[in-house]
């Protein structure tokens, strides 16, 4: 019991720790010393090409490196960066009406059976028969009513990077984009798997043609504390059964 207790008590004040960071100053940045990103663009390799070559093609208008004047800068391999797009605009309203009713009703007598019910009753009170020996009544009746609505616009653009091109050319992408104002962190994050060719000749790609897309938006801050119920609230909102 005594090491429960010891375990709950961590576990409520490792998830504390995520307020104690900034009470009294304006919350801390994410360190990016080890994000995936940073390590993609550190371990792109070298560009691909004959490296006595690259001198002569950076000077001509009519290379196709991302130089050159009509190169393509579009992202194509690890560690390069594209922008991500993302417009939602987004409408929903969903409204199901149920009605159900069913009534039964079964009787059963026994007003001759060898003689039998008439003896008993002669013998029982006043009133009582065996005419009608069993009498089943049932109803039921069941309705449900209910609707949604859900309204959703968001407009952000961050920049991504390519951590990774799988063996089928396709490539996995991830960015992060935090801003602070005052004290409240507003936080971005964005990963998914995008093809080539969808990416436009500006180094852009919208939100829409990113496969198994993950778009977080959210913050933490002095704001985002008081709109969070208490750790002990949560706590016992899981625990207690009613």
């Amino acid at each position: 019991m005594l090491r429960r207790l010891g375990l709950i008590g961590l576990a409520l004040a490792a998830s504390a720790c995520a307020r104690v960071d900034h009470i009294g100053k304006e919350p801390d940045f994410t360190p990016d010393t080890s994000s995936p990103e940073r390590v993609a663009m550190i371990a792109s390799g070298l560009p691909p090409g004959d490296a006595s070559k690259r001198g002569a093609d950076r000077a001509s208008l009519w290379s196709g490196g991302k130089t050159s004047l009509l190169g393509d800068r579009r992202a194509v391999r690890r560690g390069d960066i594209m922008t991500v797009v993302i417009e939602i605009d987004e409408s929903a309203e969903i409204k199901n009406q149920t009605s159900r009713s069913r009534s039964g009703s079964e009787s059963l007598g026994v007003p001759a059976l060898f003689g039998i019910p008439q003896r008993i009753n002669q013998g029982i009170t006043d009133g009582a028969s065996l005419d009608d020996a069993v009498s089943i009544k049932s109803s039921s009746d069941a309705s449900g009513d209910g609707s949604v609505r859900r309204s959703e616009s968001l407009t952000l653009r961050v920049a991504v990077t390519v951590i990774d091109e799988l063996p089928n050319g396709v490539l996995a992408i991830e960015g992060s984009q935090e801003v602070r104002v005052n004290f409240e962190l507003r936080e971005l994050l964005v990963s998914g798997y995008v093809r080539p060719e969808d990416i436009s000749r500006q180094n852009e790609i919208t939100y829409d043609k990113i496969a198994a897309a993950r778009i977080s938006y959210g913050g933490r801050g002095q704001i985002s504390d008081m709109q969070q119920p208490r750790i002990g609230q949560q706590v016992l909102d899981a625990i207690l059964p009613f």
